[in-house]
Parts: structure tokens; C-alpha cells; sequence
């Protein structure tokens, strides 16, 4: 695939002819994939758990914060890692450990055990974490620094195809399928033995989608470490012992990524997105369900959530399209004020009157119910995901841009900073069970408020230089 060798959007350019290594990029969609699917399988599970062991809104959130918290412990190790072995190495590394971590719900579906559950995600996440420290400056370095923001936004576009197809495989093999949820009295008049026999067997549900998952990983995994990338786009041998800056790094003066102002006020904007989209992603099912918004069940409101993830999915497409011609800074700013003001209108307590429209629908032999809310709250709650679309890879980009031989350094900072995944959400949760769910969502509106304001803030930066020597290697 070649990209334009000029592009206003990125951090800068050079005139060497490069072009894109279309291997090197199919590999790291395909590992965005799977990264975009096993995180928003959480928003499933976390109304799951939830209901199977009475958890509170701040409890629940406990998902995500070990989740995502191991961004932020693993991410360093992660660095490490390709310092020393490089971006390939590193990646199939994070696969193995991802695998570990999806089988590991086989024996907390078993024991039906919350703390279970919460460790085999840790794991989960350390091996996404290792694969991310990797994959996000590898999309980077593999052709023109002058397309980088837009190649990773093309990338992460895949990471929301999976996204998007997440809550409805969730829905249908998690959701859908366990036994029917007993009402809280119910519960309570069960004896201990009855009572977990019951978690047992509402949990079940969750191990053979995970197994099918950790098959999947060991398998890519096992293609990864045979396939020889041989790339000819200039910036040396990706797939062992590239490093970004690797040529200049002798040279170079002696560096910290704290001297960087645009890295760390990058992290932040991580920080702030992923706590946003997560938390909103997180609550959307619950949200849903709430008798003035929609009053959906929850195998019915994951179905929707397609939405959400959905519209991340096509906005990445259409993101990577308009930042071949449009500033970066241009497109993060606008998109995060819009994105402010849809969950400031889901708030307003003018517009909660849900009402669902109920559609038969026939097809041959086929016979089913579409339900079709009539909540404009639960609409622009979930048009946010159009809006998040761009903002990481953006924020990414503009975060790593000129950092040279820093940038394996900056970009496990702005991975450990996917933290406010875990912070921004429990901190949310943690509201709600104080002044509901539907107000809490003012935490969302303060992130996008920050972002907006880097976003617009970058758009006067000054043009840029990847600092990179074209060296052609076989």
C-alpha cells in the first residue's frame, strides 16, 4: 500500500521515496484486532460479573482497574523489551502472555471466584500491554513519518473492527446464553452451597469463548515468529534489532522523555481518553437499562453497544482518510469539544424519556424482535464513539513526534498512561453509587475538555522532523 509522501497531518516529513511495508502493516491490524476485541469484551463481562456477584457500580468498576492498571505496571517491562529484543520479539511475547491470560478464565469460571477472574485479566493485560509498546511506534516507523498519524489511525481502524464485533459475540456466547439472573432476594434466600453452585453456573458461560480466544492467540503467536518481514522502507530491519533512532542514538546527546512538554501533556491526553471511553463504554449497558434512558436488558443493550465501538470503527476510517490532508491538531480539537457536548445532552434530565418501539421482523423461515429505543440520551451517549474514534492514534502521534531515539521510551510512558482506564472509570462508579449513574457522567466531559484543548493547542506547532537516516536493507 503507498502512501502520499507529503503530509500536513504528521509530524513531519523527508524526500526520500518510502513506502509503506504491507506485511509489516497487515501483521500489526491484525494484532490491533485482537487487542480492540479482548478489551471491549469487558464492557460484557463487567455487567456479568456484576449481576453473578452483586457487585456495586464502584466494585464493578474493579474490572477495569485491574485491567487497566497493568498498563501502566507492565508498560515499562514492555519497553524493555524492545529495547533489547526488538518490536517482533516483543510482540509475540505479548501474544503468549495474552493466551496465559484468556485460559486463565477457565479455572475462575470454575471456582466462580470474583479475585479469580481479576488476576486471570491481569495477565490478560500485562501481554496486551507488551504487544501495544510495541505495535503503536512500529505502525509508525513502517513507511513515511509524514503518514504516521494517519497510518495509525488506518491501524487502530482495525482495533475497532474488533471492538465492534466484540459485544455482539459477548452478547450472544456470555450474555445470552447463562441460566436466568436471580433477583437479589432470591439470593439471599439460597444457602451458600446453592448460592455458588448458581455463580458456578452463570460464570460457566465465559470459558469456552476464552478458550476459542487463547487458541486464537497461541496461533497467531506461532504465524508472528514465522514470518520474516523483510522491509524496504528505509529506517532499517524492523522484525530484530530496530530501534526508532537507533542511527542517531550514538550521536545524540544525552535526553529524558521529562524534557519533552508535548510527550507529557500527550500522556495526560491518553490518560483522560481512554479513562473517558472506557468508563462510558463500561456503564453503557447499565446506562441503558435504567428506566428513564431505555430500560433494556442486558443481553438486548449489548447488542447496541455495537453501536458505540461501531461508530469508533468507521470514524478511524474516515479519520485516516481526512488526515492525509487536515492537520492532526485540527481534527483532535473539534472532535473532542463535539464529543463533549453529545454526553453533556445525554445528561440533561429534559431529554430522558425512553420509550421502545418494538419491530417484528421476518426473513424466510426467521422470526425475531427488533427493539428500537426512542432516547435521545442513549443516541448521543453512544455517538461518542464516532468522536473517540481518532483521539489515540492522534494523541499517539503527536506525543512521540521527534522524540528519536526516545521513542520506544515515550511510547511506554503514553502506554503506561492507559492507567486512566482504570482510574477514570472506578472513580466514576464510585460517584454513581453516591449520586447516580446518570449525573456521574460529568467525569467524561472534564476529559474531553482537556483533550479538545491539546488538540487546538497543536494545531500552531511547529512542523517537524523524524530525525530517521534512510538505510535500505534486505
Amino acid at each position: 500500500m503507498a502512501v502520499p509522501l507529503k503530509n500536513i497531518s504528521a509530524p513531519g516529513y523527508y524526500d526520500d521515496v518510502v513506502r509503506t511495508d504491507t506485511r509489516a502493516m497487515s501483521v500489526a491490524t491484525a494484532l490491533f484486532f485482537m487487542v480492540g476485541f479482548l478489551t471491549c469484551l469487558n464492557d460484557i463481562i463487567i455487567p456479568h460479573l456484576k449481576s453473578i456477584f452483586e457487585l456495586s457500580y464502584g466494585q464493578a468498576m474493579t474490572v477495569q482497574l485491574a485491567f487497566f492498571g497493568s498498563y501502566f505496571l507492565f508498560s515499562y517491562p514492555g519497553g524493555m523489551l524492545v529495547d533489547r529484543y526488538g518490536y517482533k520479539k516483543t510482540m509475540v511475547v505479548g501474544l503468549f502472555v495474552m493466551a496465559t491470560g484468556a485460559a486463565g478464565f477457565i479455572p475462575a469460571a470454575h471456582l466462580a471466584l470474583f479475585p479469580v477472574f481479576l488476576s486471570a485479566l491481569i495477565v490478560l493485560a500485562a501481554g496486551m500491554t507488551i504487544v501495544q509498546v510495541a505495535v503503536n511506534p512500529y505502525v509508525t516507523v513502517i513507511g513515511p513519518a509524514a503518514t504516521a498519524s494517519s497510518r495509525l489511525n488506518l491501524a487502530q481502524a482495525f482495533n475497532s473492527v474488533g471492538t465492534f464485533i466484540a459485544p455482539f459475540f459477548g452478547s450472544q456466547l456470555i450474555l445470552a446464553a447463562a441460566p436466568p439472573t436471580a433477583s437479589p432476594a432470591a439470593l439471599n434466600s439460597m444457602t451458600d452451597v446453592a448460592r455458588q453452585a448458581y455463580r458456578a453456573a452463570q460464570a460457566g458461560t465465559v470459558q469456552m469463548p476464552y478458550i476459542g480466544i487463547a487458541l486464537t492467540l497461541v496461533l497467531l503467536a506461532l504465524a508472528l515468529a514465522a514470518i520474516k518481514l523483510k522491509t524496504k522502507t528505509g529506517v532499517s530491519q524492523h522484525t530484530q534489532d530496530f530501534r526508532p533512532g537507533a542511527f542517531s542514538e550514538a550521536l545524540s546527546r544525552p535526553d529524558s522523555i521529562w524534557r519533552h512538554p508535548w510527550l507529557l501533556f500527550a500522556a495526560v491526553g491518553i490518560f483522560t481518553y481512554v479513562g473517558a471511553e472506557v468508563a462510558i463504554g463500561s456503564l453503557l449497558v447499565n446506562y441503558m437499562g435504567l428506566p428513564d434512558i431505555a430500560g433494556l436488558k442486558e443481553s438486548i443493550a449489548a447488542n447496541f453497544l455495537m453501536c458505540y465501538w461501531g461508530g469508533a470503527m468507521l470514524g478511524r476510517f474516515v479519520g485516516s482518510a481526512l488526515l492525509q490532508k487536515i492537520k492532526t491538531g485540527m481534527v483532535l480539537g473539534p472532535g473532542a469539544i463535539i464529543a463533549g457536548i453529545l454526553v453533556l445532552i445525554s445528561m440533561n434530565s429534559h431529554f430522558t424519556s425512553g420509550i421502545i418501539a418494538t419491530y417484528p421482523m421476518h426473513f424466510l423461515h426467521w422470526q425475531w424482535t427488533m427493539y428500537i429505543p426512542h432516547s435521545l440520551p442513549m443516541w448521543t451517549l453512544l455517538a461518542v464513539g464516532f468522536c473517540n474514534s481518532i483521539m489515540f492514534p492522534s494523541i499517539f502521534t503527536l506525543g512521540i513526534q521527534d522524540l528519536g531515539p526516545l521513542t520506544s521510551k515515550g511510547s511506554s510512558l503514553l502506554v503506561a498512561a492507559i492507567l486512566g482506564g482504570a482510574i477514570i472509570p472506578k472513580l466514576q462508579g464510585t460517584i454513581a453509587d453516591h449520586i447516580g449513574l446518570h449525573p456521574s457522567f460529568f467525569i467524561p466531559v472534564i476529559c474531553y475538555v482537556y483533550i479538545a484543548a491539546y488538540g487546538l493547542a497543536s494545531i500552531g506547532r511547529a512542523p517537524a522532523h523524524d530525525g530517521l537516516v534512510p538505510v535500505e536493507t534486505a
